[in-house]
């Protein structure tokens, strides 16, 4: 699946994939080594998410339910723990470095493309 942030014009992963078990979710991206440019994790439901023994940094975006971005949070680094943020309906895990190279910001519009 790719994921576009239509506001802005870009694309921030053409080879995303969704967790939208309890166990899909839990194990996030546990046991991985990175995420390779244009992959993506797209959570759901889920308005927190913690990198306990993961061994790379991410960017994390927080989604309403209508794919509008409500927070952004660029480099959060293994072994460490987000807010939970009221609202949020997704979550989309990002190699490290996205929200920046893409000036993707709260307030604007993603889409899901299969």
């Amino acid at each position: 699946m790719r994921i576009r942030n239509v506001t802005r014009g870009t694309e921030l992963a053409s080879d995303a994939h969704r967790a939208r078990s309890y166990w899909s979710r839990l194990v996030g991206l546990l046991g991985r080594s990175s995420l390779k440019p244009g992959e993506a994790l797209v959570l759901e439901p889920c308005n927190s998410v913690h990198t306990a023994f993961m061994r790379f940094t991410i960017d994390v975006l927080y989604l309403d339910g209508s794919g509008s971005i409500v927070r952004t949070v660029p480099a959060l680094k293994p072994f460490r723990a987000s807010a939970v943020w009221r609202g949020a309906q997704a979550v989309v895990e990002l190699p490290n470095g996205v929200i920046a190279e893409t000036d993707t910001a709260v307030g604007d519009e993603l889409i899901f493309e299969t």
